[in-house]
């Protein structure tokens, strides 16, 4: 099935090139080059998927992500030359389900698509079918889809793989890079992606994320799921 992705980046070059590797994959790419055009172009019609450019004119691309996020839930790969530790943590606490720092290779670029894709059409590697429950909280794995006393939570791709695993595994605690392996199949990767992604989930499903009841902190492990309907 043909995907549209949105390209944004201020560098022609680099929108070019990133456009010819998913064009080759099958998908169809807009590309633009500003923060404010991605953004009304997104909300006009929302892309499968955006590749988005932290450093942007008009809008940068932690703006577009955090204005996106309010109406729907697209998944965003950022892209950014930066590099530091606390830019990947800011861009994963706006929303972001993956980032690339430049420079980057094209093809690693499209595999992380084709990755995240997969993810949000909910073919994760969590795997499987069928429906998790706890008490209010309801997480139909074939529907991809998590409702909280009846009310849908819009997650993204990597927060839904999370919370699958962990309600899949009640009361097993899982050291971080465990959850960076078991989660989203990485063999290596930064600690603080896990961390985040914990704390987006305790906003979303938790009644006080500052004291959360489900999502529990190991103290030096990381984490595990406590289920609350003891029934």
């Amino acid at each position: 099935m043909n995907t549209r992705i949105l390209v944004v980046d201020d560098d022609p070059t680099v929108s070019e090139v990133v456009a010819r590797y998913l064009e080759r994959d099958g998908h169809e790419v807009e590309c633009v080059g500003d923060g404010a055009e991605a953004l009304r172009r997104a909300l006009a019609r929302p892309p499968d998927l955006m590749v988005l450019d932290l450093m942007l004119p008009k809008l940068d691309g932690l703006q577009v992500c955090r204005k996106l996020r309010e109406r729907w839930p697209v998944p965003v790969i950022m892209l950014t030359a930066l590099g530091e530790e606390i830019d990947r943590v800011v861009g994963l606490e706006t929303g972001a389900d993956d980032y690339v720092t430049k420079p980057f290779s094209p093809r690693e670029l499209a595999l992380r698509v084709q990755s995240v894709l997969r993810r949000a059409r909910g073919a994760s590697v969590t795997g499987g079918t069928g429906v998790l429950r706890d008490g209010d909280l309801v997480v139909d794995v074939g529907a991809h889809e998590v409702r909280l006393r009846g009310e849908e939570v819009l997650l993204t791709a990597r927060e839904f793989d999370l919370l699958a695993h962990l309600m899949r595994n009640p009361r097993q605690a899982f050291s971080r890079s465990a959850l960076l392996n078991q989660v989203w199949g990485w063999s290596f990767g930064d600690s603080s992606t896990v961390t985040v992604h914990v704390r987006r989930l305790r906003e979303k499903i938790e009644p006080d994320p500052t004291e959360p009841r489900r999502i529990v902190t190991v103290w030096g492990v990381g984490y595990r799921y406590e289920p609350m309907d003891e029934a």
